[in-house]
């Protein structure tokens, strides 16, 4: 007779189980792992003048997908390819001197298997990431990495689940670490990620978002301030010296703030000297947009505009916080 399924919630306190099974299996492959298989598999990436092939079947080819595209944007040239396809001519694309990481959780996997041979005769190094170090998979590779695992975290211990996350982790451990032993720069990774805001963080500089810099003299009047903020639209304009060098700054908050306090007798004697705001804080237009951010958020104050100046202190532009939070960063 059916019993009434639990409710889903009854299992809350599975899912931290589940956690800590898989985090307790990764710890349990790094306490294991062979030194000298790593530093092998590390100088077989690493010297590679060719190509890092990276194989498997069912969900260690979804995990061999993954850690391909990782050392592909970390600098080193993956590219995933189906045991299945490499049968039937993707083996095109594997030469000699190229690095093969296969996966399987048992080593024993028909279609890796199958293709090991055409492998061997172009002169690829296998580095295999397996949980059977005794295996056919194993005992054909140049160097075997241990990923096996106690249990899986599926209930009835069938569904990959502990044993991929673990073969993604030594997968991303070598590719990180490969990354480090190169010197890959901030600016290296930004290269191969121009998109998105991570790509935008690392590449997009105040010069691509700033407006052409809204000028007027110390001693203009309140009334020529009105109308060079509402010229131009962005909330403020930069008061610069005769050599165009920067020395304040009138918000459309200084203006309201100055004229509140004053007696409207008093009107005529108002300029952009009485009313800015002195040195204030600037930019350059080669610092990252992120970074001027930075300086217009993480401070006691927000503020919502920065002048740009370039490297003579001319001021040149005016950067909006509305213009930095809509590119996306």
């Amino acid at each position: 007779m059916n019993t009434a399924p639990q409710e889903v919630s009854d299992f809350a306190g599975k899912v931290a189980e589940i956690l800590r099974l898989e985090a307790a299996s990764i710890n349990a492959a790094a306490d294991r792992m062979d030194v000298a298989s790593v530093r092998k598999a590390l100088d077989l990436i690493s010297c590679c003048d060719g190509k890092v092939i990276v194989t498997g079947v069912g969900k260690s080819g979804v995990i061999a997908q993954k850690i391909a595209q990782t050392l592909t944007s970390t600098g080193t040239v993956g590219i995933f390819v189906h045991p299945s396809d490499a049968l039937h001519g993707s083996l095109g694309v594997v030469k000699d001197g190229d690095v093969i990481i296969a996966l399987s959780n048992s080593g024993e996997t028909d279609e890796v298997l199958a293709i090991m041979p055409a492998l061997k005769k172009r002169n690829a190094a296998v580095i295999s990431i397996v949980g059977d170090v005794d295996s056919s998979l194993a005992r054909q590779s140049d160097v075997v990495l241990d990923a096996s695992v106690d249990k899986e975290a599926c209930p009835l211990n069938l569904a990959p689940t502990t044993s991929t996350t673990v073969a993604l982790a030594i997968g991303d451990a070598l590719a990180m670490t490969v990354m480090q032993s190169r010197g890959l720069t901030a600016d290296d990774f930004a290269a191969n990620h121009p998109a998105g805001r991570l790509g935008k963080r690392l590449t997009l500089t105040v010069e691509s978002l700033m407006h052409e810099s809204p000028n007027v003299a110390k001693d203009a009047g309140w009334l020529e301030v009105v109308k060079e903020i509402s010229k131009h639209s962005l909330g403020a304009v930069n008061v610069v010296d005769n050599a165009g060098g920067l020395v304040g700054i009138v918000t459309d908050g200084d203006l309201r703030r100055t004229i509140e306090r004053t007696d409207p007798s008093e009107f005529s004697s108002l300029n952009a000297a009485s009313m800015m705001t002195s040195s204030p804080i600037a930019t350059m237009p080669s610092m990252l947009a992120y970074d001027a951010l930075q300086l217009m958020e993480n401070r006691p104050s927000q503020i919502s505009v920065l002048p740009v100046v370039d490297s003579d202190g001319t001021c040149i532009g005016l950067l909006r916080l509305h213009d930095v939070v809509r590119s996306g960063l």
